[in-house]
């Protein structure tokens, strides 16, 4: 950007957005947010009848109240993601541990798309790792020199 470029003020949108996208990039979001989406179908399948027709199949199971203690606490976990980084590796293995119990207790895992959707959120949950924040310009430059000026105290 030239010296002769003046910077716009943002939008309120605009503001909005890249504070979020600043939110977004300290936390494990997709991990959370996929651990979160993995607990609403466990929940909402063995509590729903399916019709076909004149024809009323039931899908729930004798199991019916583990489904729903485990889909919340799928979404719990992947809320304790977004709003508590520091227990990431927490949350993500118990979201894999309750996808996995999905399998048997909530109609498999709720027809498989609650069991994914917990592995994989669980999965990033413990992969994501905090960044370093960004470097100022000045900070780089200083660094530069620093090294410039140990190499040649170090004869290189």
């Amino acid at each position: 950007m030239s010296a002769e470029t003046q910077e716009r003020p943002l939008s309120g949108f605009q503001r909005a957005r890249r504070s979020f996208w600043e939110w977004r990039g300290q936390r494990p979001f997709w991990g959370g947010l996929l651990t979160l989406l993995a607990g609403l179908p466990i929940m909402y399948v063995p509590y729903q009848n399916l019709t076909l027709g004149s024809l009323t199949l039931r899908m729930s199971t004798t199991a019916g109240a583990g489904s729903l203690i485990i889909g919340v606490l799928l979404v719990v976990l992947g809320l304790t993601m977004w709003f508590q980084p520091e227990s990431r590796v927490f949350a993500g293995v118990a979201a894999i541990l309750l996808a996995l119990v999905s399998l048997v207790v909530s109609n498999i895992g709720a027809f498989l798309i609650g069991f994914l959707l917990g592995l994989v959120g669980g999965g990033l949950g413990i992969a994501w790792a905090p960044g370093r924040p960004a470097e100022r310009a000045a900070d780089k430059q200083q660094s530069a020199e620093d090294e410039g000026n140990w190499r040649n105290r170090a004869g290189g």
